[in-house]
């Protein structure tokens, strides 16, 4: 209160004194333009600014209150909008959570309509729609997904990868997969659906390209990787030979072969199952000699029975030089039964019949199986001796499928002596 007062005896201080300088000299102003002039005292030109002043500051206030009710409608539509949007959103997730595909499809459209970034709701509207087997829905929403999110390809291009390969469309799924890894090379969740394509798609020289990506990014456990690339080294193997027209001579069908060989990863070539199928298909090209030098090499760098036993079986232009090659090894491994069956089948290829059954039998001490059983008692039963054949061969069998049980059997019949 005495606030007021102070303000307004200073208020009428400064009016008695502006009152006082107006009556003692009014002042005197002149503004002319052109023909025309004007003449007024110095305050009534201060009062008319003021007042001037005054009815534009009233108008601005007026036009800009005018805007923000406008302003205000629409804020509150935007958060109407965003509330609505985030409830059908909610509602949505939980129906596809559920597995009711109609009603999410439905919630998480309408979301989508009204929401500021609408793409995890399209996303999810078209995971909804394939569910129901409506491929025509679920691409249009992805389409929208795009037209709304034009820098989200990589996950729309993931969705989209994800149905195609649930229906089952291969070939379109690894188009797609290959345009996203031009995009995004490192990802690693398109690096898998690429490698799942590939395996469906059984091409194994595409998974043999990808495997480097997959192991620089870890995408996948080691021990997983080195399956996938002995997986894929298996068949591509076998379709460099099956894959050469029947005309191919021995020289072109060797080549295909060691041409896939050579384009396979190292740790590969170290395998000793895939040596032994890259020699089998070296024979079954024609190419004998060659499989013979590259087994041999290889078992000079690591000893392994089931190369040994291959080694047995390779028929080369030279039999007693593969003959002695394995008398060599014997010095060193003197007790393997794989070695001693090796050696029998050498001694075969150069009519040695004793050294054979020698060696069989050997083979058979060390350790009793049906292969070496086989083979001695196929050399036996050629050489005349059929009893010993047989009983050799009962072992081989028992050794194969397991001892017969004892079972009551019919007397032996006795052949009637021949007349004369």
């Amino acid at each position: 209160m005495k606030r007021f007062f102070i303000i307004l005896l200073i208020l009428l201080l400064a009016g008695a004194w502006l009152g006082q300088l107006m009556v003692q000299d009014p002042g005197y102003v002149l503004m002319a333009y052109k023909e025309t002039t004007v003449e007024t005292s110095l305050w009534v030109l201060l009062l008319i600014a003021i007042v001037l002043f005054a009815v534009l500051h009233t108008v601005l206030n007026l036009i800009t209150r005018a805007g923000v009710p406008a302003q205000r409608m629409r804020d509150w539509r935007g958060r109407r909008n965003h509330k609505i949007a985030q409830g059908k959103t909610l509602k949505g997730l939980m129906a596809l959570s559920e597995g009711n595909w109609w009603k999410a499809q439905r919630y998480l459209t309408q979301a989508a309509e009204r929401s500021e970034q609408p793409l995890i709701n399209y996303l999810a509207a078209a995971k909804a729609a394939h569910e129901q087997g409506d491929a025509s829905g679920a691409d249009q929403l992805l389409q929208k997904a795009r037209e709304a999110t034009p820098k989200a390809e990589v996950a729309i291009g993931i969705v989209q990868a994800q149905i195609q390969l649930a229906r089952g469309q291969n070939e379109p799924a690894l188009a797609t997969l290959l345009h996203l890894k031009r995009l995004a090379p490192k990802h690693s969740y398109v690096l898998k659906l690429l490698k799942e394509t590939y395996v469906r798609l059984n091409d194994w020289s595409g998974l043999n390209k990808l495997m480097p990506d997959l192991k620089r990014h870890q995408v996948l456990p080691d021990e997983q990787v080195r399956r996938l690339e002995t997986e894929a080294a298996h068949h591509l193997l076998d379709q460099s030979l099956a894959e050469q027209p029947a005309e191919a001579d021995s020289k072109t069908r060797l080549q295909a072969v060691a041409h896939t060989w050579q384009s396979l990863p190292a740790n590969c070539t170290h395998d000793n199952q895939l040596i032994e199928q890259y020699t089998q298909l070296m024979v079954d090209a024609g190419s004998a000699d060659e499989a013979e030098k590259m087994l041999r090499d290889q078992l000079k760098k690591q000893w392994d029975e089931s190369l040994v036993r291959l080694y047995g079986r390779i028929r080369s232009s030279n039999p007693h030089k593969q003959l002695e090659t394995a008398r060599g090894w014997a010095k060193k491994q003197d007790e393997s039964a794989a070695l001693e069956l090796t050696l029998g089948r050498l001694a075969m290829q150069n009519e040695h019949w004793g050294n054979a059954i020698s060696h069989f039998e050997r083979s058979i001490e060390l350790e009793p199986g049906a292969e070496a059983c086989a083979e001695l008692s196929r050399l036996l039963t050629h050489l005349g001796e059929g009893e010993r054949a047989s009983a050799v061969a009962a072992r081989g069998f028992e050794l194969m499928n397991g001892a017969l049980p004892a079972l009551p059997l019919p007397p032996a019949k006795q052949h009637a002596p021949d007349k004369d």
